[in-house]
């Protein structure tokens, strides 16, 4: 199991400004093993989504080309609330579902 999604939420003058750094390995499927040269399998985040107090806010995908630990951030706008969940799924099968709260 990996380490919790560490998230970040303010909002300023109705803008949310929204970080989270995902926990992963993610790992391409394109580089070996040094001690046994064997290719290491895929294994990447493929697809999250970001809700605020249960709306969808934001979803997206990503794929073996992005680095270790990825971190997104964003704003928005037009929205209430002050839960923000978090909810993430590799390509293994493995999924992680974070909760925070949204900072004045």
């Amino acid at each position: 199991m990996s380490k919790p999604t560490k998230i970040r939420a303010k909002i300023k003058n109705g803008v949310v400004d929204f970080r989270m750094l995902m926990h992963h390995e993610m790992e391409s499927g394109f580089m070996k093993d040094k001690s046994t040269g064997k290719l290491i399998p895929a294994w990447f985040i493929k697809e999250f989504e970001i809700y605020l107090n249960s709306k969808l806010i934001l979803s997206g995908k990503l794929g073996p080309t992005i680095s270790k630990n990825p971190y997104l951030r964003c704003k928005f706008s037009g929205v209430e609330g002050d839960e923000i969940k978090v909810n993430w799924l590799d390509n293994m099968g493995f999924s992680r579902s974070d909760v925070s709260v949204v900072n004045l």
